[in-house]
């Protein structure tokens, strides 16, 4: 450390470090006991960690073992391209994951495996769910994955529910799914969303909402929220810890607004419009194409992430500011920037990181950062 280097401190530190990279801030940390203080500092009053966006791509066809990540950050504003050497990571079957969590999943017939850490360096291998599925609902409630749904056609119940107790590690059969869901038992057709109690599972189409207590087993609904008629596809999810809803309104062929609403009430039966998507991010969601037929969102805290499955170019981002003003901006994906690229599995996952995260991720020795130029 030069002479130099050593006079900066105080303010002037924090203010400098304000404008670094998280991954580039971990290193300073260890500097000396005044600049970790100045690291802390800096991230609590100067520019706060935010929650990351990554994005897991790998080979659309068997074998699945080519795969890769990039993660955004947007304290810095910057992509990261993650160098993942853990073996885990060589995946035989097709990754998959849960809306707005950092639940990463693969199911076969002989094992679920899952990952929920924002790294994923920890990868949990079980015995499969009792009934085979193709495309169930999975998501994470508390110390609970729930997997909903999905079952082949020659099970005798395509409802089923099972939940993995991570605790006692073992499968526990439920009640089904409510019968009205029955043709539409899959996650192609149904959007979900967990909180930290329960878990909520909306049609796509119809906007026709359940919601289900792990702890108690027990299945409530239905609720309609499909309260505009303009609204021609929805999903729900998690944003600034309230549940919303994410609509396309007019047509495919001609899509007139993207609206974003809380879903409020003790029975969630109040909808408050809280944000509309500005008319440019609207076209830059189509791409290429003019019709825009559904899309997908990634969710946590503060931050909200929607995209054209069709189209996955460009990814629209919507944070809750201060005072409750929203911001949106677009971002271009850097898994796709080749087009030849689309065509691979593209999955979503959020998650608060901090230095701990990264520290460990380091400690580990199974990934590595740079960022994308």
């Amino acid at each position: 450390m030069t002479t130099e280097g050593a006079d900066i401190r105080g303010d002037v530190l924090e203010s400098i470090l304000s404008h670094v990279p998280l991954i580039h801030i971990l290193p300073a940390s260890h500097v000396s006991k005044s600049w970790n203080h100045a690291v802390f500092s800096s991230l609590r009053y100067f520019n706060r960690p935010k929650p990351w966006l990554f994005l897991h791509c790998q080979n659309s066809r068997p074998p699945y073992a080519s795969s890769s990540s990039v993660a955004y950050d947007p304290r810095s504003s910057h992509w990261l391209r993650i160098h993942n050497k853990n073996p885990s990571l060589q995946y035989a079957l097709a990754i998959r994951s849960s809306s707005n969590s950092s639940l990463l999943y693969m199911l076969s017939p002989s094992k679920f495996s899952f990952s929920f850490d924002p790294f994923h360096l920890r990868w949990h291998h079980v015995d499969p769910p009792l009934v085979w599925r193709t495309d169930p609902v999975v998501a994470m409630v508390g110390r609970h994955v729930i997997v909903a749904g999905g079952a082949c056609d020659f099970e005798d119940d395509p409802l089923s529910v099972e939940i993995y107790d991570l605790d006692a590690r073992r499968w526990d059969a439920c009640d089904a799914m409510p019968a009205i869901l029955k043709d539409s038992a899959a996650s192609a057709w149904l959007s979900a969303a967990a909180s930290s109690k329960s878990l909520y599972i909306m049609e796509q189409v119809s906007g026709v909402m359940y919601s289900f207590d792990p702890t108690s087993r027990i299945w409530s609904g239905p609720l309609d929220l499909r309260h505009d008629e303009n609204i021609f596809f929805s999903v729900i999810g998690i944003f600034g810890d309230n549940l919303v809803l994410v609509g396309l309104l007019g047509n495919s062929e001609n899509v007139k607004d993207v609206k974003v609403w809380e879903v409020k009430g003790k029975s969630f039966e109040i909808l408050e419009e809280i944000a509309i998507m500005p008319k440019e991010l609207v076209e830059k969601l189509k791409g290429e194409d003019a019709s825009l037929n559904s899309i997908k969102i990634s969710s946590t805290g503060d931050f909200l992430y929607i995209y054209n499955p069709r189209e996955p170019e460009e990814l629209v981002m919507c944070e809750i500011g201060g005072e409750g003003i929203f911001r949106w901006g677009s971002l271009k994906n850097p898994a796709v920037s080749d087009r030849s690229r689309v065509a691979e599995n593209m999955v979503l996952t959020c998650a608060d990181v901090g230095l701990g995260d990264l520290g460990k991720a380091a400690e580990s020795g199974k990934v590595r950062f740079s960022i994308c130029e």
